[in-house]
Order: C-alpha cells, then structure tokens, then sequence
C-alpha cells in the first residue's frame, strides 16, 4: 500500500524540498508519513470546504501549492482549518517555493502555457532560480498580447498596461506575487512580464522603463501546476485516485 512517505519522497525528488526559499513552509505540515494513503485530492490551497471535499471523496491526504500553515501560530480552535485536519486524519503536505522553481515546475507550466520558446531562468534569489523568460513565435501588440494570456490562462479577466508602439516578442513570467521582478525582466530585455500579483508603485516604475505588465491573477498564474501534477501522480502511482479540488476557485469576479 502506498504511505504518506512514498508521495512525500516523489514530490521530494521533482520539487525537492530543501530547495525552498528561507522564509517558506514545506514539506509534510499535517499528518504522519507511515500513514497509508487512500486517495488524493489537490489543490491550490487548504481551506475547509477542501477538507469537507477530501472527506467525501475518501480522501486522507491533501496535497497543496500554499502552506495551510505558513507563520507561528499562536492558538488553534477547534473548527479551525488546521484542528479539522487533525479530526479528520487527513494529511497535508504543501510545495510552495520549492515547486515554483523546479524544472517542471509552476513557472515552466506557466510558460508552457504562453507557449514560450528558448527558456532560460528569468532572475535568481537566495542562489535559486525565480521565474522564466522565453520568445513567442509571434509579434503581439500590446492589448492582442494580454487578449492571449486571458485566452491561455482561462482568466476571467487580465490587468494590463499598453505601451505605444511596443511590440511583444520577448516574456517573462513569474507565478503569484512576482510582481517585483520586473526590474529583473528589463534588465534581460523582455518587452512584458506576466505575473500573478503587482504593486501600483511597481507599474508605474514599469511603465517608465517601457516594460509591459500582465497580471493575470495569483490563482491563475499557479493552478497550470495541477493538472500537471496529477498526472505525474497518476503515473507513479497507478493504483491511488487523484482528484482535483473542486470546491476551491479563483475567488476573484470581475464586474
């Protein structure tokens, strides 16, 4: 029977977790690693309707992007996310930074799905490589550019800014909050960054250097990990079911 540990040791050797940012909390959060695993369920993030999904779907063990524990806690109640966890004996392991850096990782999914050529790492922090750039086969105006993302990413809507007479050839992408690397995306003279989250501050700054921006939303930029995931899952592991949250969406809406 696969246990907790087998899952652990193969997201460990394609994201490993030693490789996480200093700041971040990876790894097995909840749980045991000799605990046999029935089925899977993943998702983005672990909130209570994701718990109340795994448990109907005989599922022990929730495999997240973002830690359902990130800093110190100073008191847990009993219908916290965390406590229902616990009650439930349900596990959770979360890859964050680690799975955003590796080599098939939510960024090199994220550019996948632009379809971006000749990828090279976009900047580096703490020694490890953050975000991509890579070429489109083809030349965007601005607007035509963030049209493709929305269209790429299945967004129900993109902020971006338009640049006259700019032209899109050159990307960088960095998944969720990348916005601050923008500089990094100038100063390698790619003509737009596409991240999750960006400051007004650091548009503006964008704007001046005449980089395009894209922000496609966190969720958006993170969620093409999944799908990816769970087929690695599927193929190791032939006889465990993986599931795809349902429950938990982009809460965002656009009026």
């Amino acid at each position: 029977m696969t246990i907790v540990k087998d899952i652990f040791n193969f997201i460990d050797k394609i994201a490993p977790f030693e490789k996480a940012l200093s700041f971040d909390n990876c790894g097995l959060i909840i749980g045991e690693m000799k605990t046999g695993v029935k089925n899977i369920v993943l998702s983005l993030d672990i909130t209570k309707d994701v718990i109340e999904e795994a448990k109907n779907l005989n599922a022990n063990l929730i495999i997240s992007h973002h830690p359902v524990i990130f800093r110190p806690i100073s008191s847990i109640k009993s219908n916290d996310t965390i406590s229902l966890l616990c009650k439930n004996d349900i596990n959770a392991i979360c890859a964050h930074t680690n799975l955003d850096i590796a080599e098939k990782g939510v960024n090199f999914q994220l550019a996948q799905k632009l379809n971006l050529q000749n990828l090279n790492p976009l900047t580096y922090e703490e020694e490890k490589p953050m975000g991509l750039i890579g070429n489109l086969s083809y030349e965007f105006e601005c607007k035509e550019f963030a049209q493709y993302v929305k269209k790429r990413l299945d967004c129900k809507g993109v902020r971006y800014t338009e640049l006259k007479n700019k032209k899109i050839k050159t990307v960088g992408v960095c998944s969720g909050t990348g916005g601050e690397f923008y500089k990094a995306a100038y100063e390698k003279s790619a003509d737009v960054i596409v991240t999750g989250e960006i400051k007004h501050s650091q548009i503006i700054d964008a704007n001046e250097l005449g980089i395009m921006i894209v922000d496609a939303g966190h969720y958006k930029t993170e969620n093409v990990i999944l799908e990816p995931l769970k087929k690695m899952l599927e193929t190791k592991f032939k006889n465990t079911i993986v599931y795809l949250s349902k429950s938990f969406t982009d809460k965002i809406n656009y009026i």
